[in-house]
């Protein structure tokens, strides 16, 4: 074990988005947990980080939100430092204020509840009759007997068009909420993130998109999400930045997490024709295979903490100010915690929940919507097709945030 000023150091800069371009290496970070599950990685560009790899050690620090902070005053929940960088690495000059995933409680919850009700348990099943429609006509486009990149063809309208309902936007917007939600996420991503112009016209279409939404909801009652976000629980209005601060939350946090799952999903059960062959065999198993799949494929890799006081974590001694990155890939694969963690099992019993939605405040606040939208897509999926099959290479999204797939070439069939 390499030391650094009594520090295990990793032996590779763990924030280098270049480590994460080919899929997560599970690999390194069994390696790591093993020998160090608490590690120092040094920055190119920054003072370094320490990295909590076990699932223990994730669900505790995000459930204490006093020693561990996301709030951006303190750093923020990204990598990078928000009070410099701003909110998606957009610059310190951007109009964009604070979500509330960048806060602490209790302005944090005060800003949380005013989302909840656009996704309350309530309006789940009124949704999924409108998710299984706009499902079937995407399936009904596909020629399934020929190669088709899955990726614009299904797995990213399907969240897209549930973020149109969801804001109420005019179905014409689909296309522009895709790629202000690509150049959001894709800071380094070249094809993502083209230029600093091109991100500056990005916010800026995003700004007039929000305002004139907004405008035309203020002073109603409505539980859209546009509604919602526009003023406070006690139904004040929010300032204007910070309205756009939590669309942007909104947009990012309702597409990237089910795109990419379903997307993940269908390559993990094309690289186990076994556990397709299971599905197709036993449908009643696509609630386990939603759980398996998000497991699996742990859309989100990481977020960020800050130290808010000297705190030891197996052993090691993390300092007030120091960052600390929370890597649920690692937690979802942690030996300790999941048998046979390795195995994509759709059948598996979970004893413990994973951690891909994240735990304690910061749970996402859409991981029923996407779960639903998972569990539909499977359903459909299998209402017409018997044989999957990857066609192609599967490139990535360049980040060490996001867990993406760009492209998916498959060929579907009705039968074997």
């Amino acid at each position: 074990m390499t030391l650094e000023n009594g520090k295990p150091l990793a032996p590779v800069l763990l924030g280098d988005a270049a480590h994460y371009e080919t899929g997560f290496p599970h690999e390194l970070f069994t390696d790591l947990r093993q020998r160090m599950p608490v590690c120092w990685s040094r920055e190119a560009d920054g003072p370094g980080f320490w990295s909590l790899l076990k699932y223990d050690d994730l669900a505790a620090a995000a459930k204490n939100p006093a020693v561990f902070s996301s709030a951006t005053e303190n750093g923020g929940h990204r990598l990078f430092d928000e009070q410099t960088a701003g909110v998606a690495g957009s610059g310190a000059e951007s109009p964009i204020g604070i979500p509330f995933i960048s806060r602490d409680p209790p302005k944090q919850a005060q800003q949380r509840l005013s989302v909840l009700a656009a996704v309350a348990p309530s309006r789940l099943g009124d949704m999924e009759t409108r998710i299984r429609a706009r499902v079937v006509t995407l399936f009904e486009q596909v020629q399934g007997d020929t190669v088709f990149d899955v990726v614009p063809a299904l797995s990213a309208p399907i969240p897209i068009k549930t973020l149109a309902e969801l804001l109420e936007a005019p179905p014409e917007y689909e296309p522009k909420l895709f790629e202000w939600t690509n150049a959001l996420i894709g800071e380094d991503d070249p094809e993502f993130r083209r230029s600093p112009e091109y991100m500056a016209q990005i916010i800026g279409e995003l700004m007039q998109f929000g305002s004139h939404l907004r405008a035309s909801r203020l002073g109603g009652s409505g539980t859209d999400i546009i509604t919602l976000i526009s003023r406070d629980k006690d139904g004040a209005e929010v300032p204007l930045r910070d309205f756009y601060a939590n669309l942007i939350l909104v947009l990012v946090g309702g597409n990237e997490t089910t795109r990419n799952s379903i997307s993940g999903g269908l390559l993990a059960l094309a690289q186990h024709p076994e556990q397709w062959q299971r599905l197709v065999d036993d449908p009643a198993l696509i609630p386990g295979a939603v759980s398996e799949i998000v497991r699996w494929v742990s859309p989100v890799m990481h977020m960020r903490r800050t130290a808010m006081q000297d705190i030891e974590v197996r052993g090691q001694h993390i300092a007030k100010g120091d960052k600390v990155l929370l890597w649920y890939p690692s937690a979802n694969r942690d030996e300790d915690i999941w048998e046979q963690p390795f195995t994509f099992d759709i059948g598996r019993g979970f004893k413990q929940r994973h951690l891909a939605f994240g735990i304690g405040q910061h749970t996402c606040l859409g991981s029923r919507v996407a779960e639903l939208q998972l569990r539909v897509f499977l359903e459909e999926l299998l209402r017409r097709y018997r044989h999957i099959e990857l066609c192609g290479p599967v490139p990535r999204i360049r980040s060490n945030f996001i867990h993406g797939i760009k492209s998916l070439p498959m060929k579907f069939k009705a039968s074997a």
